[in-house]
């Protein structure tokens, strides 16, 4: 019997975790980059004995690498490695309160109560109403398609749905907080899971707090080597599984029939296959390379995510007020999610979030010294001058830096790199920059993501970031995980 040929368009983590699903299932798998490396978002830095994570920097449900690497097991499994940190993240308010969020739940409860007067017990029951909402809705929406919702729900103890029976879908992630908690610090901590999407607390569904479960009750975790070691693991495990990787090949044009899509164009020639599965965000996808393709109504007119303005500093000295993960609160943070949603500016004030891999890895940077990934969300391109607005929140950030932390870092920066929505668009691929597709800035949000598998094209799939069930790194390996479930099934 014929081998069957699938081929992957991106070598995004989605991409890459659906490529190793499918050679596991007996599929010739080759993966078409336009980039130089794999990885998509998932990316590094390395300068003057430097090292910096250039994307996602939280790592949450590692068994969910541990499981794709030990697929079809024979003793190949990659060297992967990981830590739980005991402070998941610094919290810093321009009032002076500073929280930190202890790895142990009840610590973490102490903490608040501490810093903040709320009731530990107020924490203690808000996170386990989260995990109770986690637990509920993972089989339900994000281990499995979105259409097979009800069938799957069927097939579940009623008293597993009672949490999602209890949330209030008209009711924001913001005014929700607000209900729980009298401490605005407290507010503000939990409203800042909306930006795990790209979305706005004010605005987006309040089942979204479920989101802070999987910081703080099941913990967040660094790799031994950086996040992009993920992605070398990941790697390495597809190339033993006999997949190849094309890279600088860039997806021109998909050759399609009435019902299913034939091969695809490349800079380096065409490719025809039995399945085709896009890791290449949605928004993109349909406007080039699959232009003649019926866009859904959520891509023609998108509601699209965040974007987000970075600069990679080489530090030239070491800051032990400081964590792995540290957030810097804006002092008014509705009026910081109206600039980026509603009047599509920058925020003179900006919350900003400072993440220092060398803290946990100190290979990241040289003896005395530190790496620093310092971010802001902006809105996704529109016409603006970037190369002027970098300056402008450079100097906003550094303004805050110097008011929250009382220390000015100009003098330590012994270099910089910088990243914008616009080179965000040119190396992810992610239409305009936003980082997460379409946002969840609507109770139905989660519905209209687009679907894993093209009503019309029956051979075509789509997993990652952009399409269900969302973004982040656990998010898109669920992703391929759905991509497999599909496929079984045709």
């Amino acid at each position: 019997m014929k081998q069957k040929k699938c081929i992957i368009i991106g070598a995004g983590i989605g991409g890459m975790a659906t490529a190793v699903r499918l050679a596991n299932k007996g599929y010739h798998v080759v993966v078409l980059e336009k980039n130089f490396r794999p990885g998509g978002k998932i990316g590094e830095i390395k300068k003057d004995g430097f090292r910096f994570d250039t994307g996602p920097s939280l790592f949450t449900l590692p068994s969910l690498v541990d499981e794709l690497l030990n697929i079809g097991s024979t003793g190949d499994v990659p060297s992967f490695s990981y830590h739980q940190l005991d402070n998941v993240c610094r919290y810093f308010y321009e009032d002076g309160t500073q929280i930190n969020a202890f790895e142990d739940p009840a610590e973490f409860a102490d903490e608040i109560n501490l810093q903040t007067g709320e009731p530990r017990k107020k924490i203690l029951d808000y996170l386990k109403i989260a995990q109770k909402r986690y637990e509920a809705a993972s089989d339900i929406f994000i281990f499995n398609p979105l259409n097979k919702a009800l069938e799957v729900s069927k097939k579940l103890n009623p008293q597993k749905l009672k949490p999602l029976m209890k949330v209030n879908p008209l009711r924001t992630m913001h005014g929700e907080n607000k209900q729980h908690f009298r401490s605005p610090q407290v507010v503000q901590l939990f409203d800042r899971y909306a930006t795990y999407n790209g979305s706005s607390p004010y605005l987006a569904s309040s089942m979204l707090n479920m989101i802070s479960h999987l910081e703080h009750n099941s913990g967040a975790f660094f790799p031994d080597k950086g996040m992009y070691s993920i992605v070398e693991a990941i790697r390495k495990k597809a190339e033993n599984s006999g997949i190849d990787f094309l890279f600088n090949t860039e997806v021109k044009e998909l050759k399609i029939s009435d019902t299913k899509v034939l091969s695809v164009r490349t800079n380096q020639g065409d490719f025809e296959a039995d399945l085709f599965i896009s890791d290449v965000d949605v928004n993109a996808f349909y406007r080039k390379p699959a232009a003649s393709l019926k866009a859904p109504k959520s891509v023609k007119n998108p509601s699209l995510s965040s974007s987000a303005l970075i600069f990679y500093w080489g530090m030239d000295r070491s800051f032990p007020d400081l964590e792995v993960h540290n957030i810097l609160f804006s002092a008014d943070y509705r009026e910081e999610f109206k600039s980026l949603f509603k009047t599509r500016e920058l925020f003179h004030d900006p919350t900003v979030y400072l993440f220092i891999s060398s803290k946990t890895i100190k290979s990241d940077a040289p003896p005395g010294k530190e790496n620093w990934f310092v971010m802001i969300n902006v809105p996704p391109l529109g016409d603006r001058n970037w190369e002027e607005l970098k300056q402008v929140a450079r100097k906003n950030i550094i303004e805050k830096i110097k008011r929250v932390l009382k220390t000015d870092p100009t003098p330590y920066i012994l270099f910089e790199e910088v990243a914008t929505p616009h080179s965000i668009q040119e190396f992810t691929g992610s239409h305009k920059g936003a980082l997460y597709g379409n946002n969840s800035n609507s109770i139905w949000s989660a519905f209209l993501r687009h679907k894993n598998q093209s009503t019309k094209y029956k051979n075509l799939f789509f997993t990652g970031g952009s399409v269900h069930p969302g973004g982040g790194i656990p998010l898109c390996l669920a992703s391929a995980s759905i991509v497999e479930k599909v496929i079984e099934k045709i």
